[in-house]
């Protein structure tokens, strides 16, 4: 159970985190915020609630969650200078790398639309509210929900188990349905996401920008998708486990993008440093540089630790010794170099900063809040404003731990 506690507009939030292993692989869940009063006792206001959706044509096209439930979306309709603007949400909630979780997730949201929520809250860069979202709040918000457990990237099958491992056509029969429902006229575009989200948001891109004629602004935004290709404190490289197990139990080989594996193997294709110089679409990179689910399940997971040297570093940063935090500041020095290239584009934009969090546009406190983490003053949401308008651009990298101040850093207990 996480803790945060940190004020937005007076108000205290208490955050739980819930960790679950999907049998042997990591997913990192949502966030749940119990808001409690201010001192003089108002109340902030409730979040917009958005109904599912379900795809009804998508059956037809095989485009199907992992249990071949119909996937969906929830959306909510932009209004005056933002009519035909579009900002689309990828939903994350990691992956499944071996056939055993696979079926376990398809008895769970993640794998199975009849276990979605019927209504969801949209908070952050989805908001409706200008005072929370200035820049997108009166757009057309859209969030894809996320249950091909590949990060929207899949296109086979499993007869013997019962899988449908349909992640593109998901994704395909998502643009299809928004577009009738008037993206194809659209002036503005952003394609974002969040955790393996933001992983889907880099991989479809390009893809998402051919969707629109070359006169629409279209740009991306991946949040807390930049997993590294990192060595373990075991020395030993967990996530690169997961990621071969996702390839291979979907059949990946053939649907990770060309101009990669022509020079790589497929595993290393499904890390987005080894896919970022190629994307030719503007993007925005939002990660921090401590990502608190990295730590948990890439750097220090069970496997890797057996012993529990990790156990309270990683579940609060206060009490790593100084040889874990410098395993930390390698990690952070790994992310850095592998964004060099990408940052020297004038096109692209970044927000680095040096906290112990994951998913900052989607949760409010850290998008736009009286005491948001900001990077030379400036908050998340009004760097990708800036860079997504073209107002500036934006190569804000934070100086390392434990210089910032403005962190809504999460503690785990």
């Amino acid at each position: 159970m996480a803790e945060i506690v940190r004020g937005f507009r007076g108000v205290v939030f208490v955050g739980f985190l819930m960790l679950s292993k999907w049998v042997d692989s990591y997913e990192f869940e949502d966030f749940i915020f119990n808001k409690t009063s201010t001192g003089d006792g108002a109340i902030t206001p409730t979040p917009l609630l958005i109904t599912l959706t379900l795809i009804q044509g998508a059956a037809a096209k095989g485009a199907v969650c992992l249990d071949g439930t119909l996937p969906g979306y929830h959306i909510h309709a932009g209004s005056g200078s933002g009519a035909n603007s579009w900002l689309i949400q990828l939903e994350g909630g990691g992956w499944c790398n071996t056939v055993r979780n696979c079926i376990f997730r398809k008895t769970t949201r993640r794998g199975s639309s009849k276990f979605m929520e019927k209504q969801i809250q949209f908070t952050g860069i989805l908001s409706n509210k200008a005072e929370e979202n200035p820049d997108f709040f009166n757009w057309n918000r859209v969030k894809v929900r996320y249950c091909d457990g590949a990060s929207f990237t899949g296109d086979s099958e499993n007869k013997d188990a019962l899988l449908q491992f349909r992640g593109q056509r998901i994704w395909e029969a998502a643009m299809a349905e928004l577009m009738s429902k008037g993206m194809r006229n659209a002036q503005q575009a952003l394609l974002s996401g969040c955790s393996a989200g933001g992983l889907a948001s880099i991989l479809h891109c390009d893809e998402f920008r051919t969707l629109f004629p070359s006169s629409t602004k279209v740009k991306c935004l991946s949040d807390a998708g930049l997993f590294m290709d990192a060595t373990d404190v075991s020395g030993g490289h967990a996530l690169r486990d997961v990621f071969k197990g996702v390839v291979s139990v979907q059949g990946l080989q053939k649907m990770l993008p060309s101009n990669c594996t022509n020079k790589l193997d497929p595993t290393s294709c499904f890390f987005p440093q080894n896919l970022i110089s190629n994307i030719k679409t503007p993007l925005f990179l939002l990660n921090a540089a401590y990502d608190f689910w990295q730590i948990q399940s890439s750097l220090a997971p069970p496997v890797a630790d057996p012993h529990g040297l990790w156990h309270d570093c990683k579940r609060n940063y206060e009490k790593c010794s100084a040889s874990q935090i410098q395993f930390l500041q390698d990690f952070r020095n790994d992310m850095l170099n592998a964004i060099k290239g990408f940052g020297v584009s004038t096109q692209n934009g970044l927000f680095i900063n040096s906290c112990f969090a994951h998913c900052q546009s989607e949760r409010q406190d850290t998008w736009f809040a009286d005491d948001s983490p900001l990077i030379d003053n400036k908050p998340v949401a009004l760097a990708v404003g800036d860079w997504y308008f073209d107002r500036e651009g934006v190569k804000a990298i934070d100086c390392a731990y434990p210089c910032d101040k403005t962190c809504h850093n999460m503690v785990s207990k």
